[in-house]
């Protein structure tokens, strides 16, 4: 009840702090990702990416000890398989809050490389996190509609150019690749729109991972299906973070094999695509049972 009685003045007081991580972590790689640009290919370069995911790192480090600090809450890793900081992993996750960002982020650090996320358009604008994705080569998608591809043709597989580009630049370090295969943040509504077959989860959309796959498919570890889950805060898990009302996180990981259909380089890319969409049916189907029953054990 205190906690309760209190919540307005936590959100002002964390959420001034958390803004305060994001603008000294994001100006500082927005500076060094621009000294970067004078800088020549190679070795020193990839010394200076390694120092700009550092500073991205402490930014997920200290985002996540505040939430630890406003909120009595427990964090749960569960982590299904053995993960190394030298190799290169596409993790397929669901995606509920932009709090998930943060906690991919924290959970990367000194278990895995530096993770990449394929981010809309529109976020490019956003104070910080936009530049600051930029500096840090992350792929920004636009999100057309049927509409206006019917409208503009040759703006279709815009997006797919996009992937292939990017991925010839994960291929020379080591990467973790992260996409948010439903394409949207999960909410009741979106759930009940798209006419969902899943529980907890929205249909899946095989397009931009397809191609990463497809592109790097001989070069990934593993595949990381991560779910990301807040079991006593399902509805509005930003604000119940931000207001000190968080009690359980779950980041749940399964290491999977690669799978093989990237191999067979003979399939045209519409057919490889189609095979790709029913593994990922598959993995989806697999989740939402997972999900259900880690939330039977909340």
């Amino acid at each position: 009840m205190i906690r309760l009685l209190l919540a307005p003045f936590i959100f002002v007081i964390h959420t001034s702090l958390q803004i305060a991580n994001l603008a000294l972590w994001g100006s500082l790689i927005i500076v060094l990702g621009f000294i970067k640009l004078a800088l020549p290919k190679g070795k020193i370069r990839a010394q200076w990416n390694t120092v700009m995911h550092g500073c991205m790192f402490a930014f997920g480090r200290i985002s996540v000890r505040l939430i630890q600090l406003f909120n009595r809450v427990t964090i749960v890793r569960n982590i299904h398989g053995e993960l190394a900081k030298e190799g290169w992993y596409l993790i397929i996750a669901n995606h509920l809050s932009y709090l998930d960002i943060v906690l991919l982020i924290d959970f990367a650090n000194k278990r895995i490389p530096a993770p990449k996320f394929f981010l809309k358009k529109e976020l490019i604008w956003l104070p910080f996190v936009g530049l600051g994705a930029w500096a840090l080569d992350m792929p920004f998608m636009h999100r057309y509609t049927k509409k206006y591809l019917a409208k503009y043709p040759e703006r279709r597989g815009k997006d797919l150019a996009t992937t292939k580009a990017y991925c010839q630049k994960f291929k020379t370090v080591p990467t973790t690749v992260i996409n948010f295969v439903e394409g949207t943040r999960f909410t009741p509504l979106k759930h009940k729109i798209r006419n969902s077959s899943y529980t907890h989860l929205l249909p899946p959309k095989a397009g931009g991972v397809s191609f990463t796959l497809a592109a790097m498919g001989e070069l990934f570890t593993n595949v990381l299906d991560i779910s990301l889950l807040y079991p006593e805060n399902r509805r509005h898990p930003m604000m119940a973070m931000l207001s000190g009302q968080m009690t359980k996180i779950i980041i749940d990981v399964e290491v999977k094999a690669v799978p093989e259909l990237q191999q067979e380089g003979k399939r045209a890319e519409a057919e490889f695509r189609l095979y790709f969409q029913q593994w990922l049916n598959t993995l989806w189907q697999d989740k939402d049972h997972r999900i259900n029953k880690l939330l039977e054990l909340k």
